[in-house]
């Protein structure tokens, strides 16, 4: 007789994964949330949002691109949630707005309640770092789709900005300085890069990298810093004109979005140490600078263009709050380009 158990999906592991995860998701809760006792969607209190003039609601939407299968491969899965969070929440914050809520989706070949558990505790906890509330998800089993070990993850989320307080090119001006946030390693972007960099070379991910003092798995899996409670602090108490978030297509390629067309960003390179990680994948794989510009973040993960008079108290701000940056370029009239000197 046909079942669903006999087509490869486990109903029972699912409500268990649930279960386990509980505690873990209600970390992340805001006085915002509603209980929604069916559990088909996630309730968000939306009079919270009285208190603003004129409130703009931002959405964002990511995964984790093939990061998941370093994860998967290396059987470490409790921080690949957090940088899910990184990817979708952090985006929120360039345009100014405060990350509120967040849902998930995890599709996997087949669930294990223990490892889906330690993936949406990740979600949870960057969540939390991130002021939101991780407010619902949805897990699906697609045997004969997926095989038994694989996953991926995506997920939404929404925030809130004040329309005059929206950040922008449109705040940038001649003179201001762009200072560069630290990341905390190859976050969640160029990992076809880097895995064709570990298949080429025939590297380990158990192997002990001097360089880093951990295995080569430990630190490709180092998950994304979320910076999202550290630009809003720095927004409410210093002039910020605009951010930019590091990810896909470079420094330059990011911060180019966030310039109005009659200005560029002029950068610095002298003016940071790139992280070792990023010079033992070029070292290994023959990257050549334009296409690690094009790929990594280089230590940079998010950019902030200020006012040149608040870069001092900005840095000391931020440092503050344990979060290193610097004075990485400045702008300067241009076409609307990010470029080095």
């Amino acid at each position: 007789m046909s079942t669903y158990e006999a087509a490869g999906v486990d109903i029972e592991a699912g409500e268990r994964a649930v279960e386990l995860m509980k505690d873990k998701v209600a970390r992340s809760r805001r006085p915002e949330v509603v209980d929604d006792a069916s559990g088909f969607a996630g309730l968000f209190d939306a009079s919270a949002l009285l208190r603003y003039r004129r409130p703009l609601l931002a959405t964002s939407t990511d995964g984790v691109g093939t990061k998941v299968m370093l994860a998967q491969q290396y059987g470490k899965h409790d921080t690949i949630g957090v940088d899910l969070v990184g990817m979708v929440l952090d985006d929120l914050v360039v345009c100014g707005a405060e990350p509120l809520f967040m849902t998930d989706y995890i599709a996997c070949g087949k669930v294990v309640p223990e490892r889906i558990a330690e993936i949406v505790g990740g979600v949870a906890e960057g969540c939390r770092l991130a002021g939101a509330a991780l407010v619902g998800g949805e897990t699906a089993e697609h045997p004969g789709a997926m095989s038994a070990d694989e996953y991926d993850l995506a997920g939404a989320g929404t925030g809130v900005v004040e329309a005059d307080a929206m950040l922008g090119p449109g705040r940038v001006r001649e003179g201001d300085v762009v200072l560069g946030l630290a990341s905390s390693g190859v976050h969640s972007n160029g990992y076809s890069l880097v895995r064709h960099v570990i298949k080429q070379a025939g590297l380990s991910l158990d192997a002990e990298v001097p360089e880093f003092g951990r295995p080569l798995g430990e630190e490709l899996l180092e998950p994304t810093r979320i910076y999202s409670l550290d630009c809003l602090e720095l927004a409410r108490t210093l002039d910020v004109h605009a951010y930019a978030h590091i990810t896909g297509g470079g420094i330059e390629g990011n911060l180019s979005r966030s310039l109005p067309s009659h200005l560029d960003a002029v950068l610095d390179r002298s003016s940071w140490t790139v992280p070792a990680v990023f010079t033992v994948l070029a070292g290994h794989g023959g990257i050549e600078q334009q296409a690690m510009d094009r790929t990594f973040n280089l230590g940079v993960g998010m950019a902030a263009i200020v006012p040149a008079e608040v870069a001092d108290p900005a840095i000391e701000l931020l440092a503050a709050r344990g979060l290193e940056s610097w004075v990485l370029g400045e702008v300067v009239a241009g076409t609307g380009q990010a470029h080095y000197r």
